[in-house]
């Protein structure tokens, strides 16, 4: 059985946006590693801290005028799960 996520458990998080994000923005995702693909989406993968950093993030894709395609919670620091949530309950 998977364990919960705590509001400060550290884990790395992949996050899906529709459009391709112009690399001169990398600097607002701190240590974020973006790829572009072939369907036009970028892909952002990083190590989140907390809740909230990832609310701030999530927000900075608004501020861009990104739309989340999906977020992706990979396993925690210190576990050996992994789990994910669909972009619908983000």
């Amino acid at each position: 059985m998977a364990t919960p996520l705590s509001s400060d458990q550290p884990a790395t998080y992949t996050i899906r946006v529709a459009g391709r994000v112009s690399p001169r923005w990398a600097d607002w995702f701190d240590g974020f590693t973006l790829t572009g693909d072939s369907e036009g989406t970028t892909t952002l993968i990083g190590l989140v801290t907390d809740q909230a950093q990832l609310h701030g993030l999530l927000a900075k894709f608004g501020d861009l005028g990104l739309a989340l395609v999906s977020v992706e919670v990979g396993q925690p620091l210190g576990t050996t799960t992994i789990s994910s949530m669909p972009s619908s309950m983000v």
